[in-house]
């Protein structure tokens, strides 16, 4: 199985443990802040140790995402549950060479196969080098499966949801050393280079429920808690379409009327404050009511106009594009009416687009990126007959 190996030093529901240090709170409010000095902050090593693994290897998953949720455009998103996501498992791997990562498998999805095994054009890969680097790993080399839950191009944060599982596997493979801030900034690198510096999608799959990226310069990301005991439900609709990110910015206008500036100010707004106390209806409302992002994607995607109609004429609070789509999201809540949503959103992307489309009701994923499996480093100690040691080997 042909691999490739790229230096690690190069440039380039409730929420259990990670093993990492936790979130500060602020009630209601979870923020974090990396100091930056430009723009798209560097990912430097945060010990001057070579850290030995913990385990042999480590699998974790990372949920799907909905970015910008209508009017938060690069600065608003969630998780999504319902099984959506992708596996990483990254192995201490005495065939690649100290400090490097290689990817050894792709699987999943059937456009898993276009995916570069190369580590340096892989999302999985740049991130979880990117760990590597911050963790200053140089004794012991790495290789990374993956397994892709999500559909490329699907709008549901396919290339987050690689990112995160890689930084946060490479992560507890050495015992859970960075944060949850070091994670989203490693899953960052794997964003600037693929599809964008936005930490829309990896940010909460790797920290859960909602987040709000506060800033970029420098980098703030605020956790947003809907309440326990409302209950939220979000109808995803994909369409068998793909809308690569890179191509759906670039339909975005270069200006901005002030008046739509504000309009979409006050909506986003609004959705934060509709999270916060658990109102559905505002957030279903606000997160319709996107003026400037949605209106030029939503004519490349064949039938989208006429979905998001027919979602809310069957009682959904909102619906919008879920990230540079073509997956179309709206939220309710409750499930067999979102269920009823779904069908008739999907009929009409068959109607108005010509596109079959799959629908998946899920809830609000509150853990974010977590660890599904480990296989434990073993001590072997040979002995003489008089219980001195002869030599130790870890395997």
């Amino acid at each position: 199985m042909a691999t490739a190996a790229f230096s690690a030093t190069s440039p380039t529901q409730s929420r259990p443990a990670h093993r990492h240090r936790p979130l500060p709170s602020l009630s209601r409010l979870r923020a974090i802040r990396c100091s930056s000095v430009s723009k798209a902050p560097a990912v430097t090593a945060v010990a001057t140790a070579d850290p030995s693994p913990v385990f042999r290897s480590v699998a974790a998953f990372a949920p799907a995402t909905v970015a910008n949720l209508g009017p938060g455009f690069d600065f608003l998103g969630c998780a999504v549950g319902g099984g959506l996501g992708d596996t990483v498992t990254v192995s201490v791997d005495s065939a690649v060479a100290p400090g490097t990562l290689s990817i050894a498998d792709v699987s999943g999805c059937a456009a898993a196969a276009k995916l570069s095994r190369n580590p340096l054009w892989n999302c999985a890969g740049i991130a979880g080098i990117a760990a590597m680097r911050m963790l200053g790993v140089r004794s012991v080399g790495l290789s990374l499966s993956l397994h892709k839950g999500l559909p490329l191009g699907s709008g549901l944060g396919s290339s987050a949801a690689s990112a995160a599982a890689a930084a946060l596997a490479v992560s507890e493979l050495f015992g859970g050393r960075l944060s949850p801030d070091e994670l989203v900034l490693a899953g960052l690198e794997s964003e600037k280079k693929v599809s964008g510096y936005h930490a829309d999608n990896v940010g909460p799959s790797i920290l859960g429920g909602f987040v709000l990226i506060r800033s970029y310069d420098p980098f703030e990301i605020i956790r947003l808690e809907f309440p326990v005991d409302r209950e939220l439900y979000f109808v995803l609709v994909g369409p068998e379409f793909e809308a690569p990110t890179k191509k759906m910015r670039e339909a975005l206008p270069a200006d901005i009327p002030m008046k739509d500036h504000v309009r979409n100010s006050s909506q986003a707004a609004a959705l934060v404050a509709a999270v916060l106390q658990g109102n559905v209806r505002v957030l279903g409302s606000a997160m319709s009511a996107d003026g400037i992002v949605e209106p030029r994607r939503a004519p490349l995607i064949p039938g989208m106009v006429s979905v998001k109609k027919a979602a809310i004429d069957s009682g959904a609070f909102g619906c919008t594009i879920s990230g540079a789509g073509p997956t179309a999201v709206a939220v309710t809540d409750d499930e067999e009416k979102g269920k009823e949503i779904g069908s008739r959103m999907a009929e009409a992307f068959s109607r108005e687009g010509n596109l079959k489309a799959s629908v998946t009701v899920a809830k609000l994923d509150r853990v974010g990126a977590r660890v599904t499996g480990s296989s434990a480093v073993v001590s072997l100690m040979f002995v003489h007959r008089n219980n001195q040691a002869l030599i130790s080997i870890r395997i």
